[in-house]
């Protein structure tokens, strides 16, 4: 559940809700869905639905609206029996809060950058808790945005204490989602066990070609006419979790390795700032190795 705080309200005000569930493809769960709705005195707003085939899975996606007496406390209390009976994995949360984000970086500052200013503008639905980084090069930024800064040096030695300072500094702050910023370390297993479907990374490339360090030399050797970054959840196997996002620009035969960095960069941060979106408005639920946006 969110660890969010809801906005206060007046008596008359009406309150926005996020209700999102999987489970077993079968009849009736959108009547199911909506007729507890209608009797909880809900209007729905918005209402998008998949069903997967291929795995036997229904996924939904509920923006409603409800007076101020429905309190989120009794909506997740009387929709549990709802749930229980059609074995579903639900959250809830309340639309206007935002979720509470740590954000990760090492040297390569761009997504760091794009990040921080969408939020400060208001493009991204989200607070940052905090910037943590193995190296200090981005110090001064983060504390230009008045967003907390946290070095966290890593070494091989130091690897294990490194990561249980950052689920430390993870649990103080009540974080939902850590992103990888161009965060250039391997998160262990059993980490990734614990931040399971609560961490993002951004990918240089269409997963899972140019693998290692200068990935945009080695398109450039091979002739690209697509760069590609890939945003998707962070899993024991490498680059390999349940993609959310990927973006893409066309390039040609004059462009030089320098050029296919920056547009690199660009695609990068496109691809990540609609991963974390989606993903703080909980457009975003997993499928076994894949996801379902409802974008």
């Amino acid at each position: 559940m969110s660890a969010a705080q809801p906005a206060q309200r007046s008596a008359d005000q009406s309150v926005e809700y996020i209700l999102t569930l999987s489970c077993p493809d079968k009849q009736g769960i959108v009547h199911a869905v909506s007729s507890y709705l209608f009797m909880t005195d809900c209007n729905i707003e918005d209402s998008q639905q998949f069903g997967d085939r291929t795995t036997g899975l229904f996924f939904m996606r509920v923006h409603f609206s409800a007076g101020a007496q429905v309190t989120l406390e009794r909506l997740r209390a009387s929709f549990a029996a709802v749930a229980d009976s059609w074995q579903m994995d639900w959250e809830l949360h309340e639309a206007r809060a935002r979720m509470r984000v740590l954000l990760m970086v090492s040297k390569f500052g761009h997504c760091l950058n794009d990040l921080l200013f969408r939020t400060s503008i208001g493009a991204l639905p989200i607070e940052i808790a905090g910037v943590v980084s193995n190296h200090t090069d981005f110090r001064e930024l983060v504390a230009s945005y008045d967003i907390p800064f946290h070095h966290i040096p890593v070494t091989a030695d130091t690897k294990a204490q490194a990561e249980a300072q950052l689920l430390k500094l993870v649990r103080a702050e009540d974080v939902e989602l850590v992103v990888l910023a161009r965060y250039m370390q391997v998160i262990s297993d059993d980490l990734c066990k614990q931040l399971s479907g609560r961490i993002i990374n951004i990918h240089h490339s269409f997963l899972p070609s140019f693998k290692g360090a200068k990935p945009y030399h080695q398109a450039h050797a091979r002739g690209v006419k697509l760069i590609g970054a890939t945003a998707h959840y962070v899993t024991a196997d490498l680059d390999e979790g349940p993609i959310i996002e990927q973006e893409v620009e066309r390039v040609g035969h004059e462009v030089t390795p320098e050029q296919l960095v920056a547009i690199g960069r660009d695609v990068e941060c496109q691809a990540l700032a609609r991963a974390v979106k989606w993903h703080s408005e909980h457009r975003v639920l997993l499928n076994g190795t894949r996801t379902v946006v409802f974008a």
